[in-house]
């Protein structure tokens, strides 16, 4: 079995399920923060702001976080391949709209659109994997898939840096032409593989209605108040309004016959404790790069390119280490791969508190990042292991949706924080701040893995335990890699 986890993909369906799965998540998550360096850019050209430039991003997110959970019931319902032949064309066409956009306002809207796309890819390539791969080269499988998605997070800043600089803002919305037409034919062949659905089940449409109001409205008071303050009647009605449409999403998410939402997942405990440290931890990876990202232009004095750079050591320590660890949790359990990864990758965001004008990136940006990548390679494959290990092969998709949707809410949110966070401009104590949160929410995030995270019953020890104690502990994760 050690020897079976470190074999590449054993078919060629394996081999191609495994390209496109990483393809279409990466430009979908990629889209997600590939504009942060350019914001400044964006902004000169189409004005609007520090507000314009929190939509341009959120937009996006909100979209996506939204609308994840009905995709992977969607997935499940019509099949894997499909869903990602319909995301892939909408993200081909809405990112053409995006790159011609003429004002604020359009760039804004066609985001939104965009994010619609790109929720149909990332549960159902996760899905697909689950589906494919079985034992230890599952859990490889998801650590390669982890560290290419997970690195488009970080690469993001880069490539929009040497769009800008180079080139033009608009160029990173058309470059996703590229790789979605190139996995075309392969994913194409792969709609064979796809197994006869259900046609009669209900998709939750209501409850996706309802998250998008639920979400939006706070997200906009938080975006907005720093424009019209909290006072404004256009700032606490949407909170307000969003506030009871998250209720109401709970509400009919436990009462609907097929839920978006199955609240039941919640009841297993790696589920359910994962998911709460990819909250705190998505959320501090968002708000930290976000911050750190423009504070490295507006005030450090570096071109986007530059800039871009200055955040590439932790990408390339993740996507050489991911799948490394994902076959070590594998192997011992996620649980304390998950509680070291995030206090690494908070310690790596505190270390840039020495961060002084002039800037020396050397001494005061490049040590934190290195650390920062170390934990997040540690971190990534655990956490999504643990994950999608606890439910059924049967619900990988609605799981695999439900976990990338609080990754991207997390972001969606802590992103409309940035304002009330950092203050009106981006200064260094506004920076200082916005570390000390990041921080704080990793180690949140460790705590909750700490706590929470149970390590799969391992096969041999599984046969000594009756099947209600270990379905209880581990929450139906028996059976499964961790």
């Amino acid at each position: 079995m050690t020897d079976a986890a470190v074999l590449p993909p054993s078919t060629p369906l394996q081999k191609r399920v495994l390209v496109v799965a990483i393809v279409a998540s990466f430009i979908a998550i990629l889209d997600g923060f590939v504009v942060n360096l350019a914001l400044p850019a964006i902004g000169r050209e189409l004005g609007g702001g520090l507000v314009i430039q929190q939509w341009v991003v959120d937009a996006y997110l909100l979209t996506l976080g939204a609308l994840i959970l009905v995709a992977g019931s969607l997935s499940d319902h019509f099949g894997r391949a499909r869903i990602l032949e319909w995301g892939l064309a909408g993200f081909a066409a809405t990112s053409v709209m995006c790159g011609l956009a003429w004002t604020g306002e359009v760039l804004v809207v066609s985001r939104a659109l965009q994010g619609v796309a790109g929720a149909l890819l990332v549960p159902s390539s996760l899905a697909m994997i689950i589906s494919s791969f079985t034992g230890p080269a599952q859990s490889k499988a998801i650590g390669q898939w982890s560290g290419w998605t997970s690195a488009a997070a970080i690469v993001g800043p880069l490539i929009g840096g040497i769009a800008v600089d180079l080139l033009s803002w608009r160029v990173i919305f058309f470059i996703n032409v590229i790789p979605a037409v190139a996995i075309w034919p392969m994913l194409a062949r792969l709609r064979a593989s796809d197994a006869a659905r259900d046609k009669s089940k209900h998709i939750d449409y209501l409850g996706a209605l309802l998250a998008m109001v639920g979400l939006g409205g706070p997200v906009y008071a938080f975006i907005e108040q720093g424009r019209m303050g909290w006072g404004s009647a256009q700032v606490w009605v949407p909170l307000v309004v969003g506030a009871v449409a998250m209720v109401l999403f709970l509400f009919h998410e436990a009462r609907t016959a097929e839920p978006m939402l199955p609240l039941r997942l919640f009841s297993i405990r790696n589920f359910a404790w994962g998911n709460l440290a990819t909250l705190a931890i998505y959320a501090a990876i968002s708000l930290g790069f976000f911050v750190l990202g423009i504070y490295l232009q507006q005030v450090g004095g570096m071109g986007a390119t530059l800039a871009g750079m200055a955040l590439l050591p932790g990408t390339v320590i993740l996507m050489l280490g991911a799948s490394y660890f994902g076959g070590l949790s594998g192997r011992y359990g996620p649980r304390w791969f998950m509680t070291v990864g995030p206090l690494l990758c908070g310690a790596g965001f505190l270390m840039s508190l020495s961060v002084r004008e002039p800037l020396n990136y050397w001494t005061q940006v490049l040590p934190g990042q290195i650390v920062f990548g170390l934990g997040l390679a540690t971190l990534v494959a655990p956490l999504t292991a643990a994950i999608l290990g606890a439910v059924p092969s049967e619900e990988a998709g609605i799981g695999s949706a439900v976990n990338n949707a609080v990754a991207r809410i997390a972001g969606l949110i802590s992103i409309a924080f940035a304002g009330v966070i950092v203050g009106p401009a981006f200064t260094r104590g506004g920076l200082y701040n916005a570390l000390l949160v990041t921080a704080g929410l990793f180690l949140f995030g460790a705590l909750a893995s700490a706590v929470g995270i149970r390590n799969p019953v391992q096969e041999g020890a599984a046969a000594a335990v009756s099947e209600p104690n270990t379905a209880s502990d581990d929450g139906g994760a028996s059976g499964q890699p961790g």
